[in-house]
């Protein structure tokens, strides 16, 4: 009887363990699929978005890795049309100056072609003249530097960008990282009111897609990855 119990209550657990691995193989296959498809989405419907949806971007922003878990990023939620519409000026002063010839004299990517080049730049072109239009930003700082922000600052802010444009993709929402302002840093920095010691490391515009999400395009891991030695070859593909 004792044996029979034993017995029983094993086959539970060994079920009970069964089960968890396979929701466990469920949630990573969402997960999996969440970044795979969170790909730039440039186009966005003026509509409103809840307030509860932004709250749940930025609490994943919260949960990212940051240096000595001192969290010093701060982050500015931007809804007012007017302050959009003056740091647009700026945006698409750095289009004009840069991105727009870049664009038009660089070739396609890894893993895109010329036709697919032409329809991101178009996307960009369309961001730029309607980034303020995006109906929330979310502004990703960070606090406590001591001169101008450098490359190490950033491993303590980037972690929690990609976070939220996977939560935002979860929700629903479209939305890309955006950094351009930084060509005129100083300028778009006052117009958000920045206080003395905060630099904006990147602008997240938010709101639904007007297009479909889909996967992104990438060039084959075998070349930009390698094994010891840089140039040795880790994977075949």
């Amino acid at each position: 009887m004792i044996s029979q119990s034993w017995q029983s209550h094993n086959q539970r657990n060994h079920s009970s363990d069964e089960d968890r691995k396979k929701d466990t193989m469920t949630d990573s296959t969402e997960l999996f699929d969440i970044m795979r498809t969170t790909r730039a989405m440039r186009r966005l419907k003026p509509d409103p978005v809840p307030d509860e949806l932004i709250r749940r971007i930025l609490e994943a922003g919260s949960y990212a890795a940051n240096g000595g878990a001192n969290q010093r990023w701060r982050f500015l939620v931007v809804k007012d049309r007017s302050i959009k519409e003056q740091v647009q000026v700026w945006y698409k002063k750095a289009y004009d100056e840069v991105v727009g010839p870049r664009y038009a004299n660089s070739a396609p990517p890894p893993g895109s072609s010329p036709g697919r080049y032409r329809r991101q730049h178009d996307a960009v072109e369309y961001l730029t003249d309607h980034y303020h239009e995006a109906p929330v930003w979310i502004v990703a700082c960070m606090e406590g530097g001591d001169g101008l922000p450098d490359r190490a600052l950033g491993a303590s802010i980037y972690p929690a960008v990609q976070n939220m444009l996977l939560a935002a993709r979860a929700l629903g929402l479209g939305s890309t990282l955006t950094s351009r302002h930084l060509m005129h840093a100083k300028e778009v920095e006052e117009i958000l009111g920045l206080p003395p010691g905060v630099y904006s490391y990147a602008i997240l515009p938010i709101g639904y897609p007007m297009g479909n999400f889909g996967p992104v395009r990438r060039g084959p891991l075998s070349d930009v990855v390698f094994l010891d030695r840089w140039g040795e070859r880790y994977l075949d593909e």
